[in-house]
């Protein structure tokens, strides 16, 4: 099936760059763009995208805020929405993630990875590199530094490997192999780690592992 993208930046030539990359993949069509972050709501809304890629800074609504309406905790039927950011601005990346994003990329993070994020949002998977992934996680927990927040129940040793796993950027085949187990155990694992912590995806299940220092030595 094709995957319907949103691409919502408020520079011309990012947004066709952006499309050019998405649209030479037979399995990615971009449905819209927009230039700001009210227009990016309105037609998210509207077009109903798989993917949604989000600039972090935009007129009249920024990347946040344009997470919150799309993907927030209120919201009843949440759009997948990845953030486009650069590294220096993981502050508003962490509010972005907080408000219910399912990822993030870089914009130097070249076509592959962009391509890849976006197939793995749509999957549900993993949407960037470990080693994006660990560098910007690192960057938020030291700078963040919140304060732990507790599972309402206890995780078990096989969810907490899982949640280590997910830390280190991880994707579901590669816990698989790493502890030995099917893919559908990993999946099973993942859906009570996220309703003992009371987090809706893998981003926040990671977020939540650097925060309670449980990601291991690397």
């Amino acid at each position: 099936m094709t995957i319907s993208v949103l691409i919502a930046d408020d520079q011309a030539m990012v947004r066709s760059g952006l499309r050019l990359i998405l649209e030479d993949q037979p399995d990615i069509t971009v449905v819209g763009e927009a230039a700001d972050g009210a227009e990016a709501v309105a037609l998210a809304r509207r077009l109903r995208p798989d993917v949604c890629l989000v600039d972090i800074r935009m007129p009249r609504l920024d990347g946040i805020e344009v997470t919150q309406a799309l993907a927030g905790p209120g919201v009843a039927d949440p759009l997948r929405v990845v953030v486009v950011t650069t590294f220096d601005l993981d502050e508003y990346v962490y509010g972005a993630l907080r408000g219910g994003a399912v990822g993030f990329i870089l914009k130097d993070a070249g076509p592959v990875l962009l391509v890849e994020a976006v197939r793995a949002a749509n999957a549900g998977d993993a949407l960037v590199s470990p080693s994006v992934t660990l560098r910007l996680l690192r960057h938020l927990a030291a700078a963040a530094a919140p304060a732990a927040r507790r599972p309402a129940r206890p995780l078990s040793e096989r969810e907490t490997e899982v949640v280590r796993a997910i830390a280190r950027g991880r994707t579901n085949q590669e816990i698989a192999a790493e502890l030995f187990i099917s893919l559908s155990t990993v999946k099973s694992h993942l859906a009570g780690i996220q309703a003992k912590l009371g987090v809706r995806n893998r981003v926040e299940i990671a977020a939540w592992a650097w925060e309670n220092r449980l990601t291991g030595a690397f």
